[in-house]
């Protein structure tokens, strides 16, 4: 996500700007040549003041002194055509003109400066997306991935959203969370799991070991003993909800691990299906609490099969009637054209839905992979063993 480029005005920059500048000198030149040919009972100076105070809502400071300047000279003009510039009405006008034309034009410093300070922040901003929430590859060995990330608040790029995917010697690992709470600690939470995927999801060769591993580092973070009082409080009610999937190049299946996440998705010939395992880890940084086996288990992932991650923001987008994004409903019959294309249509019907504003952050993950895409129809989980692989249609 680009950060716009500002001018040196720090407003609109460009031909946009040279022509909204039109409008106030136009508005100055149309007073001062009605205020001349006015009676002498009638004087238009005051409205002088509404040039340099338009020019401040676009423009920066430059502009607006300029304009104000120009202002200035044209009351100047106007009190010695029609009587002198010793005449006590014109210099009162032409005092105020020039402190409402001071005014308006420091407030235009202002807002400047208030602008460079957010375009600093989100240059930051993006190197830290950069670093943390690194792009997924479109492509890694048989799968075809799309990921995007959209950020409640309006100048954040990152919060406690996170995934990732890790190349192994046998297939593909994905990890797609939530951390629980907002801000800078949910920040560094994502940045403290995404490290560790990262580093382990290449060597721990069972998926139970790695998400042990995972719950071991989140755990450890959570429970620091040198934190300040208060603060280890407040950490120990903090908690990440996770999925981890692992995908064999040659096996049709997927293996996934859930830590207390929203199930992910499986599109097929036009149905959607919700992975959902059967025995639930609990969120990672809770296993103290709750006692749980990390037990993987295994769904059928065909060719041509799109299996959907995503984050509990996208599932409690709400309207403005309160209704919760139906995301099941949202996404049958358009997987067709793969992931990116999915993605796309999901994100600009999640922003339609929720009024083009989130109340949390959300992230999702389209995973398709490659060969000739199978119609088969899925089967319900009563028709499946307990040992295999199975995926389970929404109603």
């Amino acid at each position: 996500m680009a950060s716009r480029r500002l001018g040196k005005d720090h407003g609109l920059s460009g031909e946009p700007r040279h022509a909204l500048l039109a409008v106030p000198i136009a508005l100055i030149a149309t007073v001062t040549v009605v205020d001349i040919l006015a009676p002498p009972s009638i004087h238009l100076g005051p409205f002088l003041v509404a040039a340099p105070a338009l020019t401040a809502s676009f423009a920066g400071p430059w502009a607006t002194g300029f304009v104000g300047a120009l202002a200035v000279l044209a009351q100047t003009v106007v009190a010695m055509m029609r009587t002198s510039l010793i005449d006590l009405n014109h210099i009162f006008q032409l005092i105020a003109l020039i402190l409402m034309s001071a005014l308006v034009t420091f407030f235009a410093h202002l807002r400047g400066r208030h602008e460079r300070e957010l375009s600093r922040l989100r240059s930051v901003a993006m190197a830290a997306q950069e670093v943390v929430l690194k792009p997924i590859p479109h492509r890694i060995g048989p799968l075809r991935i799309a990921s995007v990330y959209l950020a409640a608040e309006t100048e954040a790029q990152i919060g406690g959203d996170l995934y990732a995917a890790a190349r192994t010697a046998k297939g593909t690992r994905i990890v797609i969370g939530d951390v629980r709470g907002k801000g800078l600690e949910a920040v560094g939470d994502a940045a403290l799991l995404l490290g560790a995927f990262r580093a382990a999801a290449h060597r721990q060769a069972d998926l139970s070991a790695l998400v042990a591993f995972l719950e071991g580092t989140v755990s450890s973070d959570l429970d620091d003993p040198a934190a300040p009082e208060g603060e280890a409080e407040d950490r120990g009610e903090a908690f990440i909800t996770a999925a981890v999937l692992d995908v064999p190049d040659h096996e049709p299946v997927l293996h996934m691990i859930n830590c207390g996440h929203p199930p992910p998705l499986l599109l097929r010939g036009g149905q959607v299906g919700l992975l959902e395992v059967r025995h639930p880890a609990p969120p990672l940084g809770l296993t103290e609490f709750v006692e749980s086996q990390l037990f993987p288990e295994t769904f059928a992932f065909e060719p041509g099969d799109i299996v959907l991650l995503y984050t509990d923001g996208v599932i409690e987008a709400r309207d403005r009637n309160g209704t919760f994004y139906p995301l099941a409903e949202r996404v049958v019959g358009k997987s067709g054209k793969g992931p990116d294309a999915l993605l796309a249509h999901l994100c600009a019907d999640l922003l339609h839905h929720a009024g083009g504003y989130l109340d949390d952050d959300a992230a999702m993950v389209a995973i398709e992979r490659h060969g000739e895409q199978r119609q088969e129809k899925l089967a319900p989980p009563a028709a499946e063993s307990p040992a295999a692989p199975r995926s389970r249609v929404r109603s």
